[in-house]
């Protein structure tokens, strides 16, 4: 919840004509983060909830790339890119664990 505040607060100062491009895109892939961890936990099946976290660590790669665009478009500055890339990676690693926590349960 935090990285999608923190995309929120960061695409705020984009440029108007960015109003329906990448910062719509950034703010939708920043939201699915945690909507498909949500989702994902409720499914019953261990391959359904893995499923859920691979489409959420899709969605931290597209964040990443839009990330770099923005910075190389000079929309963020770099003390801002790495305050995000930190935040990326620190729930990239909770990603992971989860995921090979879910891998390696018993199969009900």
């Amino acid at each position: 919840m935090e990285l999608v505040v923190r995309i929120y607060e960061l695409t705020k100062s984009f440029p108007r004509d960015e109003e329906f491009g990448l910062k719509m895109q950034m703010r939708r892939a920043a939201v699915s983060v945690p909507s498909n961890i949500a989702e994902g936990l409720t499914r019953a099946s261990r391959k359904d909830k893995v499923h859920f976290l691979n489409v959420a660590q899709a969605s931290l790669s597209e964040i990443d790339a839009q990330l770099e665009i923005a910075s190389r478009l000079g929309y963020i500055g770099q003390d801002l890119y790495k305050d995000v890339e930190a935040k990326m990676s620190e729930v990239q690693m909770l990603l992971n664990g989860l995921s090979r926590s879910l891998r390696s349960e018993p199969a009900t």
